[in-house]
């Protein structure tokens, strides 16, 4: 009977899924509602979409595992700054401008933003190729933890899994497009806000409450951490120089990812934007302030959990074993959504941006809209499988490293885009120059951490501190090598930049105040 209900569970889950993907056929018949759903998506949809592309299994049972076990409670923070940075300030921020510079330039991705608001092919094409590059092993990433997950609720083999869910996957975002995507994050958002708080409630209500739960996370102790009595239930924690890094990365750096950006680009409104950032809010609060506040409970579990053997991603799945049946495959079906909601937001970044910014015009001159949707269809599925091949060869031989990529990409791409992309959208004087910069100081210091890491100091030796890094210089690099480099064209940037200029011309008689004189009018 158990194993019945998760297989119900699971089968009517992929069941809405996938009707979804042919209900929303109808708004993928142009690229441009492939891609962004015609740029009217509402802020509820848009909202979740980006929420559930910003949280996957790597963060419910990777990040806020390894963080909760290196930090305890104050890995809390996280989630915090994922909710106030990564979401908040980002719609607040970016989330109007880009919404009104990219339907200005008629710019469906970021690479065709860098072109159209720096007038150069070349800045298109290179980003286009870090955005593929590094996109596949964070979309490998998506499979981490799924492996002990379904080990834990179903006797299926690890292999099985990943190739069913990324055929689902694959089958709605081919099929219905952008709107599919939404509509379908929508619903996983549901599942994850709900799953999220119920796992919670069970886990704190097996340790006598939250306040038993603190009491007992007050009398673990870490010589190897740290020598102060109740470190894991303070308010910073052991090491709050590193956990800085982790907010930074988590949260400053989805204002540089090509996909958590795109969801700006199809925004219906004005009204729209304000509300969904509201909604963005309080569902990262939710979901990633619930993930690292359970994970900071891992260490409750310290009897049963073999860190040699299994690692940091066997803690979450640990601390859920004993829960009810029903729990479990809620359980499992929070990790699909939030796993199946953000690979189709990378596989759709990535597909879109080498169809439209590397093959059409560059390998293929001429490329009318049916060549652009089929091709962009296939690479979605040739994307897809590449990432499953990658995540199964590494779960077969452990591989580590492919893992440990997922903070490299973050890194790269956040460290190479989001102060070019921030200055393009506020300042005029930011060259192409700048970017190019930024580009190459990016990728070069997240490979060479990869690579050499010996060669770095002893802080930057982690991926997830070089990647805030990354970040932190490219804001100093753009504006300094901006000011000593040729100045863009004048013309261009009148152009660029009148989108925020447009003039509403407003009746007297509506006008709000006092009389208005005809010297006044003049």
């Amino acid at each position: 009977m158990d194993m019945f209900i998760k297989v119900i569970m699971l089968v009517v889950f992929f069941g809405v899924m996938i009707g979804t993907g042919f209900y929303c056929r109808s708004h993928s018949t142009d690229v441009d509602g492939f891609v962004l759903g015609g740029r009217s998506v509402g802020p509820w949809l848009t909202a979740f979409a980006y929420g559930t592309s910003y949280f996957s299994a790597v963060v419910f049972v990777g990040y806020a595992g390894q963080f909760g076990w290196k930090y305890g409670i104050a890995a809390t923070w996280a989630g915090i700054g994922n909710a106030l940075i990564g979401s908040l300030m980002a719609w607040a921020i970016l989330g109007r401008r880009t919404r009104v510079m990219t339907q200005h330039l008629d710019s469906a991705t970021m690479p065709q933003f860098f072109e159209s608001r720096f007038n150069s092919k070349n800045l298109k094409l290179s980003s286009s190729v870090i955005i593929f590059i590094f996109l596949i092993p964070y979309t490998a990433s998506l499979y981490n933890g799924l492996s002990r997950l379904f080990g834990m609720a179903f006797d299926i083999d690890y292999s099985v899994c990943v190739i069913a869910m990324a055929v689902l996957t694959g089958i709605y975002v081919i099929a219905g497009g952008y709107m599919a995507t939404a509509i379908n994050d929508f619903i996983q958002g549901i599942i994850m806000l709900i799953g999220i708080v119920a796992v919670i409630a069970a886990v704190l209500k097996g340790h006598g409450g939250l306040m038993g739960a603190l009491e007992g996370l007050a009398k673990v102790s870490d010589p190897t951490v740290s020598e102060a009595p109740g470190v894991f239930n303070s308010f910073l924690g052991p090491d709050p120089i590193n956990l800085l890094g982790v907010v930074l990365l988590t949260s400053l750096g989805t204002w540089g990812l090509p996909q958590m950006v795109q969801k700006f680009y199809a925004i219906k409104s004005e009204k729209a934007i304000n509300k969904g950032m509201v909604i963005s809010t309080l569902f990262a609060l939710v979901v990633a302030g619930g993930c690292y506040f359970l994970g900071g409970f891992g260490r409750l579990y310290s009897d049963r959990i073999d860190l040699a053997a299994g690692g940091f991603d066997s803690i979450i799945p640990t601390m859920l074993s004993d829960l009810s049946p029903f729990l479990i495959a809620v359980v499992v079906i929070l990790v699909l959504s939030a796993s199946m909601s953000t690979l189709s937001s990378l596989v759709l970044a990535s597909s879109s941006t080498l169809t439209l910014d590397f093959i059409k015009g560059t390998l293929i001159k001429e490329l009318d809209t049916k060549k652009q949707l089929l091709i962009i269809r296939v690479l979605i599925a040739v994307f897809i499988a590449i990432s499953v091949v990658i995540a199964i060869v590494q779960y077969k031989s452990n591989v580590t490293f492919i893992a440990q990529l997922m903070g490299i990409s973050w890194g790269a791409l956040a460290g190479a885009f989001l102060a070019p992309f921030l200055y393009g959208l506020y300042w005029k004087k930011t060259t192409a120059a700048a970017v190019w910069c930024s580009f190459v100081f990016s990728t070069v210091v997240m490979l060479a951490n990869m690579l050499c890491k010996p060669l770095f100091p002893t802080l930057l030796q982690s991926p997830i501190n070089a990647g805030v890094f990354c970040m932190l210089a490219g804001l100093i690099i753009v504006p300094v090598v901006s000011l000593f480099t040729k100045a863009p064209d004048r013309k261009h940037i009148d152009h660029v930049f009148s989108c925020y200029d447009t003039k509403v011309v407003v009746p007297v008689t509506e006008a709000i105040g006092e009389p208005i004189s005809k010297e006044e009018i003049k």
